[in-house]
């Protein structure tokens, strides 16, 4: 006696035999499609029938048509199959390729990191990424995210990241910078002078300018100015003469570079931030996670000796 869980189990060749036919209207049409004789087709389908207890098509002697209890059956199981296709398709593409889904901050991401990634792709061409923009802490299970690019406080434990292994990537150096019409505009002789300009902010770094100015000895409260979420807006406000901002230099090498920018006082500091490669303890061992994390130690270095910043 054929139990009720095996009359509910189909098998694959009965169902894509009859979707075929549903599909095609056609038992020789279907034993085309599908490589099969058209007698095949016909005892998979007679057999499904009788599984099912339920006749599925009426057969004439002008062809083959779906009963309505057939017609249901036939969207479901399309959809099933369909279903099943893709996840197949799914785990056959993931035998040869690694998802790593990132997180990155926009202007890192856009300055720095984009321009080396063919480096990487070079090197791991079996690892998928997949970008994401995310600014702060976020929870990356419930944001499908496997790493992050991350700029946290300095110190010996880093950004406090709960759950999450946090790696040091590099410190940046950040300086005050404007347009130059608007330095000529207003000179600036000493640091005290910028405590009476509008200062542009970063969300982000609250504290970035009180730290500049107790690098200087300056005592006071800056004057008030607009704040921004992304080092990318910051720099176009710059460049609009809307303001001073303490940009970190290598993430406006362009501009310095075309003169859009120039540095408003010649007084360097290292900036209370720096970057992170950021991961779920769990993803520690995660093999896209520990090559990635592994590449971007070596451009970092890479990178660090390029430019022979003093302090690193």
């Amino acid at each position: 006696m054929v139990s009720l869980s095996r009359k509910l189990l189909p098998s694959t060749s009965a169902l894509a035999a009859f979707d075929s036919v549903a599909r095609l209207c056609s038992f020789s049409g279907a034993a085309e499609e599908l490589s099969l004789t058209q007698g095949a087709i016909s005892r998979q389908v007679s057999g499904l029938e009788e599984q099912l207890g339920i006749q599925l098509f009426d057969r004439t002697s002008r062809g083959v048509a779906l009963t309505a209890a057939g017609a249901d059956y036939a969207k479901a199981v399309a959809n099933a199959l369909s279903q099943i296709r893709s996840a197949s398709l799914a785990v056959m593409t993931k035998r040869h390729s690694d998802q790593l889904n990132l997180a990155i901050l926009p202007t890192f991401g856009t300055r720095w990191l984009m321009p080396r990634i063919p480096q990487f792709v070079a090197r791991h061409p079996e690892i998928t990424l997949n970008f994401a923009t995310r600014i702060g802490i976020f929870d990356f299970d419930r944001d499908g995210i496997d790493m992050a690019i991350h700029i946290g406080p300095m110190g010996e434990k880093g950004p406090d990241w709960p759950g999450a292994e946090c790696t040091f990537l590099m410190e940046e150096m950040v300086a005050p910078v404007s347009s130059p019409a608007f330095l000529a505009a207003h000179p600036i002789k000493k640091g005290e002078d910028l405590m009476r300009l509008p200062l542009l902010h970063m969300a982000s770094r609250s504290g970035a300018w009180n730290h500049w100015f107790e690098s200087l000895g300056v005592t006071g409260t800056p004057a008030q100015g607009m704040r921004f979420e992304q080092f990318g807006n910051v720099a176009q406000a710059c460049i609009a003469g809307l303001g001073v901002a303490l940009m970190p230099l290598f993430l406006i090498d362009s501009e310095l570079a075309s003169g859009q920018l120039v540095e408003a006082f010649p007084h360097q500091v290292t900036s209370p931030s720096a970057y992170y490669a950021v991961a779920p303890v769990s993803k520690r061992d995660f093999r896209p996670v520990a090559a990635f994390r592994a590449w971007l130690l070596e451009e970092v270095g890479r990178y660090k000796d390029e430019v022979d910043v003093v302090g690193w």
